[in-house]
């Protein structure tokens, strides 16, 4: 295991693991949030994003983490590990809540980025049945026949899964 996306709904965890596996496997994690977005929130423009992220995946080692389907391919076609963070839809919300209540909003670093509004919780809220089976077919198509797919369903699954990939990089 050594080049990892995560993906997975807002909330779900992602960051977080993303920061648990780089420690494990001693790979630089990249938080696609804390690229695509300045401090004032703007977008950077998806050419330089998709070009950017081809230059992430051509290293040696890495764990990404962020959806950002349009330029999933990319990810998906160069890993060796996808990891799905794949929580109720009830664990997500309470995830962007609790996120926001621990640590307020704005740009806090570590792949943390905050900014709750309607659209983020629509988002959310919706994930599980409009982009999750979108999700699940570019990881179908573009990761399948080469990398290894982890589906994680909840908190519990996802620290015992980090407990074992970390007795295996011992």
């Amino acid at each position: 295991m050594k080049k990892v996306a995560i993906v997975g709904c807002g909330g779900s965890g992602k960051s977080y693991l993303a920061r648990q596996l780089g420690r494990i496997l001693d790979a630089p994690v990249t938080h696609l949030d804390a690229t695509f977005y300045d401090d004032a929130w703007n977008a950077l423009p998806m050419e330089k994003f998709a070009a950017l992220q081809r230059d992430l995946v051509a290293q040696p080692k890495w764990v990404i983490d962020g959806n950002y389907n349009s330029t999933l391919q990319i990810r998906l076609e160069a890993c060796d590990t996808v990891v799905l963070m794949d929580v109720s839809t009830v664990a997500a919300l309470y995830g962007i809540f609790s996120r926001q209540i621990r640590h307020g909003a704005g740009h806090k670093g570590n792949g943390l980025h905050n900014r709750i509004h309607w659209a983020v919780i629509k988002y959310v809220a919706t994930y599980r049945h409009k982009m999750r089976p979108r999700v699940m077919a570019k990881i179908q198509q573009f990761a399948s026949d080469h990398a290894d797919v982890v589906l994680l369903p909840n908190r519990r699954q996802t620290r015992r899964w980090l407990r074992n990939v970390a007795a295996e990089h011992r």
